[in-house]
Order: C-alpha cells, then sequence, then structure tokens
C-alpha cells in the first residue's frame, strides 16, 4: 500500500526533503507489513528492492563458509536493509527475516534515481549509511575473529551467577575452612563451659540444624557455579573447534596452492627445456 509522507519524515536520509519531494516519493514507495519469522528476502533473490524499518524487529543474517548463520546488523528505525543490491542490481547476499511484526518501506533503485534528481545531497546521506555497515561488517570480522570463552561469558553474566561464583570461590578456600572450623570449636568449647547455662548442650542440636540449613544452601549454589564453567568449558571447546575448522581450511587452500604453484614450475621447466639448443652430435668419419 503506498506510504504515508509523514512516516517518511522519520527517516534521517529524507529528513531533508520539502513537503512536496516528500509527497512525490511517498507516492512512489510501498510500505509493507511482515509478520513474525517471515522471511523478507533471501541469499540469492534479486535485489530490486531495499528496505527501511519503520517499526518492528528485523535481522539480517549470513550463512559463512563453516554453514553458521551469522547476525551481520539489526538495523534500527529508519535504517536500510538490502541496499547494495538494490543499487547494484545484483542477487542479495544475505537474508532478512523479520522477528517480530515489523513494518517497512520498500523501495527500488528508480525511486533513488528520483530522490538524487531532486535532492542531490542526499547521495552523501546514502553514501554514509553504507558507510556504516562496512564499519559494522569489519566490527563483525574482527570479533569472530579474535572471540575469548571468558569475554563472551562475562557479556551473559547475572547477578546470580556472580554471587554462586562468589560463593563456590570461597566455600572452596582454605579460608572458609579455617573460620568456619575456628566458629565451630569456638561454639561448642562455649557450650560445654556453660554446661546448665548453655543455649545448645551436648549433642548440640542447633549447631546441627544450622550445619544442615547451611548444607542445603550451599550445595545448589555450587553446583549453580559448577554448570556455569561446564558452559564455559563447552563454549570455548566450540571455539577451539572453529579455530581448528579454519586453520584446516587455510592449510587446504596453502596446498592447493602449492600444488599449483608445483604445476607452473614444471610448465615453466619443460618451456625452458623446449626452448634450450639441443647438443649437435658429431658425425663419425
Amino acid at each position: 500500500m503506498p506510504c504515508d509522507p509523514a512516516e517518511l519524515k522519520h527517516v534521517p536520509l529524507f529528513a531533508l526533503l520539502d513537503e512536496d519531494e516528500m509527497a512525490v516519493l511517498a507516492a512512489q514507495v510501498e510500505l509493507r507489513t511482515f509478520a513474525p519469522r517471515q522471511r523478507i528476502y533471501k541469499t540469492g533473490d534479486p535485489g530490486m528492492h531495499a528496505y527501511i524499518l519503520m517499526s518492528g524487529s528485523v535481522q539480517v543474517s549470513i550463512v559463512d563458509d563453516d554453514n553458521q548463520d551469522v547476525v551481520v546488523d539489526q538495523p534500527g528505525h529508519g535504517d536500510f536493509f538490502g541496499f547494495a543490491s538494490m543499487l547494484e542490481q545484483t542477487p542479495h547476499q544475505t537474508t532478512a527475516m523479520a522477528t517480530e511484526t515489523a513494518t517497512c518501506v520498500e523501495i527500488s533503485r528508480d525511486d533513488i534515481s528520483i530522490l538524487l534528481q531532486r535532492k542531490p545531497l542526499a547521495g552523501m546521506d546514502m553514501l554514509t549509511v553504507l558507510g556504516r555497515q562496512f564499519h559494522a561488517s569489519q566490527q563483525l570480522v574482527r570479533i569472530r575473529a579474535s572471540r575469548n570463552a571468558n569475554e563472551v561469558i562475562e557479556d551473559e553474566y547475572t547477578f546470580p551467577e556472580r554471587v554462586a561464583d562468589e560463593v563456590a570461590s570461597f566455600g572452596g578456600s582454605w579460608t572458609f575452612i579455617i573460620t568456619f572450623l575456628v566458629i565451630l570449636v569456638v561454639y561448642t568449647c562455649v557450650n560445654v563451659a556453660l554446661r546448665a547455662k548453655a543455649w545448645d548442650p551436648y549433642p548440640f542440636i542447633l549447631l546441627n540444624l544450622f550445619l544442615s540449613m547451611l548444607a542445603a544452601i550451599q550445595a545448589p549454589v555450587i553446583m549453580m557455579s559448577q554448570n556455569r564453567q561446564d558452559k564455559k568449558d563447552r563454549l570455548r571447546s566450540e571455539l577451539d573447534f572453529d579455530v581448528n575448522r579454519r586453520a584446516e581450511s587455510e592449510i587446504q587452500n596453502l596446498s592447493r596452492k602449492l600444488n599449483l604453484l608445483n604445476e607452473k614450475l614444471d610448465d615453466v621447466d619443460n618451456l625452458l627445456r623446449d626452448q634450450m639448443p639441443r647438443p649437435v652430435v658429431a658425425k663419425q668419419s
């Protein structure tokens, strides 16, 4: 359906357009609504249109050489996606999917041409958008190349998990053992010395209750910390496996290049042998 010119005013790229130009552009573009998990376009689809997110949420992803789905962009309100393929008229290199109900402005190359004819300075804004996306892609490559298991875990570190780690760390230290042992000795000695006036005489039933409560609370907290450590170990093994696969791929590429280089050297050697003058054999009289 046609787009309301008032909707385009919220797009930073079109902020410089006057009301007449906004009305012309709004009459050309289409306003489309996508349901949650609905695919807007997929890799390989003709890049006839680009989209501007007006509301909702969209996720743009690509499948890398390891067949992993990598999120390359999560456009915000007024951001473009699928823009480069639309300009080049080439198939889309990414897949865009609505993660929740999303309303997008569908725009084509012809719409951009009319926009630039009426407002040439808008071209600089579009270059700025492309530059931002390019820098985001570079940052994504750097992050994927140097991911650290500890840093990835720290990003998802919640307050209860911090408490669990601190409790497990303190409960497994000599400080806790010595302190706890001193408290038990002092507690029992005081109650034995007070005899009839003791608040917890032998066999120290109140102390046993406290110890049972402490064990009941401490055990699941320590298990929480162990589960988190197991998660960190799994993530570390996955990252190691990813590095090993990439290293194997690089080794295969190097082997292929070395084989190709050896073939070229053999071709050059055969060519030189063919061009070298053959020795003249003297005839016997």
